[in-house]
């Protein structure tokens, strides 16, 4: 149908586009699918209704007709293309006249900050209908970035009209976008890294090859733009009462610098990604317990301390979970999984679920074992994405793969 031509046109914003810098395209001819001769002998009624709707709604646009059925049911001219004149004409066809004046004054109003903007009205004409307003504050924010490199504070303490802490956390892709246009259009990927500098490596979520990205959107915009953020926290318990920490307590937080600072007297170090695992662990002599957080392990990444004791990861059982323990390996080769084996896998067929999307990267860091394990989950040899998570493990299974000999050897 014509109208389904030209809402597809309006959706990709291919109308929007041609509205703000016409490429000759108009007058546009789109093709017609009509009725042929044997749908006007089976169904005459169906094709004369269909070319009367579009007879009636000549004005946004003219007709070709063609003659179809001489030789059959006798000779009928049914329409055979629609031509609009302008992208205005189909744009008010599809009943969107109102949209795209506004997106024509909305546009003005970003090239009148700077005409580096129109380029990014031009790539997302859709997003400035929805944004409206907003996109125009988002304009002045990366002005303010440009004339204001490293500004050394927190994002909480910008003081332009319109803007805080709310709007930054929404807008941060699209203040990046426009920023890329104020220098001379340099892209960015989906997690806000510059397409041109950034390496396949530090492109990967979490990489802890070099020096890893921030973890979270905020603290990756911050870091782009030279704002200060809240830093990255540390989680540990001391599993051996006896071990000095900070008088009595023996679960502390730290920020990741000062956890790279410790010099603590222990043999062996648990690293999972459940917190209730992480707080239900039992005492265990100079052992410490360690609250990970999936990729992005910069607390981890820079406790050199960490190399002088045994360390032990436990992960979830999926392609993911062999990601972050061979990312781990990056910086500390002599980590050893537990909990991470065929043997737990089949134990708890009971419990696996789905993993919404697996990880296809090729990982160079695993045993011979933990390898094979990551294929086959990666290839479906258990079933579709299979996955177990941690915290579903049985408690009795997971004491003893912990503490009673059975974890798997390097």
């Amino acid at each position: 149908m014509l109208r389904t031509q030209s809402q597809k046109a309006w959706d990709s914003g291919a109308l929007l586009r041609e509205l703000l810098e016409p490429s000759g395209v108009y007058p546009r001819r789109r093709p017609l699918k009509r009725p042929t001769a044997a749908t006007l002998r089976s169904d005459y009624a169906a094709a004369r209704a269909w070319a009367a709707e579009l007879f009636a709604a000549v004005g946004h646009f003219s007709l070709e007709t063609a003659e179809v059925g001489r030789s059959t049911v006798g000779a009928n001219l049914l329409p055979a293309a629609a031509v609009f004149d302008s992208a205005q004409d189909e744009i008010a066809f599809v009943g969107k006249a109102k949209d795209a004046v506004r997106l024509r004054g909305l546009a003005a109003g970003l090239s009148a900050l700077d005409p580096a903007f129109r380029r990014w009205a031009l790539k997302r004409p859709l997003q400035l209908l929805e944004l409206g307003g907003d996109a125009l504050t988002a304009a002045r924010v990366s002005l303010w970035l440009r004339g204001n490199a490293h500004p050394g504070v927190y994002v909480r303490q910008l003081s332009l009209p319109g803007v805080h802490t709310k709007f930054i956390e929404h807008h941060r892709k699209v203040i990046d976008e426009l920023a890329a246009e104020l220098r001379a259009g340099v892209p960015f990927s989906e997690d806000g890294e510059a397409d041109a500098v950034v390496s396949e490596v530090a492109a990967e979520p979490g990489s802890l090859l070099g020096q890893a990205p921030a973890r979270t959107p905020a603290a990756r915009f911050a870091a782009r733009h030279g704002f200060l953020h809240p830093p990255e926290l540390a989680r540990f318990r001391a599993l051996d009462p006896g071990m000095p920490l900070l008088g009595g307590a023996r679960d502390l937080t730290v920020t990741a610098e000062a956890f790279s600072t410790l010099n603590l007297p222990v043999q062996r170090a648990i690293v999972t990604e459940n917190l209730v695992n992480f707080l239900a662990l039992p005492e265990v002599p100079n052992t410490l317990a360690i609250y990970g957080g999936g990729y992005g392990f910069s607390s981890l990444r820079d406790a050199g301390w960490l190399r002088h004791c045994e360390v032990w990861y436990w992960g979830d059982l999926d392609t993911h979970g062999f990601r972050i323990l061979d990312q781990l390996r990056a910086v500390h080769p002599h980590v050893v999984s537990v909990l991470m084996d065929q043997a737990t896998l089949l134990a708890h067929r009971d419990a696996w679920g789905s993993e919404p999307a697996q990880s296809k990267a090729a990982l160079g860091r695993l045993t011979a074992a933990e390898s094979a394990l990551y294929e086959a989950l990666g290839s479906d040899q258990f079933g579709k994405a299979v996955r177990l998570e941690q915290e579903l493990i049985r408690w009795d299974w997971a004491l003893e793969g912990l503490l009673g000999g059975r974890r798997p050897t390097t």
